[in-house]
């Protein structure tokens, strides 16, 4: 039985290139890069070379641009850091957050800081009127995400970032889903802080950045050997950062290609799964989305025993977040949209990624209608009409 990967928002495969670049770092160049000999320095040139990698896909300076373990490290740092000379005051984001940064404002709430969690519409997207009247005089800063990685919507971030400042206060964007999938210019968007991970975008887990405008004050969560310009202490994860960088250029050449072939196939996805199936839902905007992010809800099923049905079939996809797994509770991004706590449960996200190809999406829409039809049969709730 062939296997299809529809996950990619959850994770994707390293690129073979990505690879190769890596490899040498693990048992040749396995200097450390805070060393002064030949294979200190040869780490050392390793690590800036793709921090300059880095900041040229962002359009950032080098100096801007801070390593860490990933997207939830790097949403900490922002948050956390981000505030840490502050007295508690008042801090902003939206109400779909990934759970690094629902998660920190919740930890700063219970340290002091006031927080207002900023309602989207049934789309999704952000409620900009609500969020410029959330601010106060001592907001100090909003974090709201670049792209949702459930149900895929994109915000106005550029925006919301001018409000924040317009207010007084940082701004912070969790670009992880969007990095790699769509043109990420923070020069162009006006932030102060963007969080990316390396392996939503073809590159290894456990390494991600953080940009840090020059000039933004920040303090570190980490303490220690004082390494990235004093920023996140820790011996730095050479073969991660290498393949980060080359991750990054990748998909950067890549997307004037596979953005648009993406959308393609998302679109008819989306419309095949809502032509074949009645009282189906879709979720998140249907045009300001990622360009492989298809979700919706099927009524009278539960998400985990359509995800069980589709993987027995060889297609793998998400009821949800994969950061969430394991929990019964229905997702907070779809519940934010509005949709009632039974329809949330049966909710699916399917994110394509560059190599999956238009025969796939034609065997997974052969594949699901007659599973959704099962799975209703079973259900006390459902009355075929």
């Amino acid at each position: 039985m062939k296997t299809v990967y529809f996950d990619h928002a959850a994770t994707t495969p390293v690129d073979r290139r990505v690879l190769d670049a890596m490899l040498p770092y693990f048992s040749e160049q396995y200097g450390n890069p805070s060393e002064l000999h030949r294979l200190g320095r040869e780490a050392r040139a390793a690590v800036e070379a793709a921090r300059a990698q880095v900041a040229a896909v962002l359009g950032a300076g080098e100096k801007e641009i801070v390593f860490t373990a990933g997207g939830t490290e790097s949403d900490n740092l922002a948050l956390f850091g981000g505030l840490a000379r502050s007295q508690p005051g008042h801090l902003i984001v939206s109400a779909i957050e990934h759970p690094a940064v629902m998660e920190a404002a919740r930890a700063l709430n219970r340290q002091g800081w006031a927080v207002d969690f900023i309602p989207v519409d049934g789309d999704g997207i952000v409620d900009v009127d609500a969020y410029e009247q959330a601010f106060r005089d001592d907001t100090r800063l909003a974090s709201v995400m670049f792209a949702n990685n459930v149900v895929g919507s994109v915000q106005p971030v550029a925006a919301l970032a001018r409000i924040a400042h317009e207010k007084g206060a940082l701004f912070h964007t969790d670009a992880v889903q969007a990095v790699g999938s769509l043109p990420v210019d923070v020069g162009e968007l006006g932030v102060d802080l963007l969080s990316l991970s390396g392996h939503k975008l073809y590159g290894p887990k456990g390494i991600g950045a953080l940009y840090v405008k020059r000039g933004t004050r920040l303090q570190p969560i980490l303490h220690g050997g004082g390494h990235e310009r004093r920023l996140r202490s820790g011996t730095e994860n050479v073969p991660g950062i290498v393949g980060l960088g080359v991750a990054m250029t990748t998909a950067a050449a890549q997307l004037p290609e596979v953005r648009p072939r993406l959308e393609r196939l998302r679109d008819k996805l989306a419309a095949g799964v809502a032509e074949r199936i009645p009282e189906v839902t879709s979720l998140g905007h249907p045009t300001q989305r990622l360009p492989g992010n298809v979700a919706f809800s099927v009524r009278y099923v539960e998400g985990e025993s359509m995800l069980l049905r589709l993987d027995a079939h060889g297609f793998m996809v998400s009821s949800g977040s994969a950061c969430a797994s394991g929990s019964l509770e229905p997702s907070h991004v779809v519940l934010a949209l509005g949709l009632r706590a039974e329809d949330a449960h049966g909710s699916m996200r399917i994110s394509l990624g560059r190599e999956n190809t238009e025969e796939e999406v034609d065997a997974f829409l052969e594949a699901f209608p007659p599973i959704v039809d099962k799975l209703r049969q079973m259900s006390p709730l459902y009355v075929k009409g």
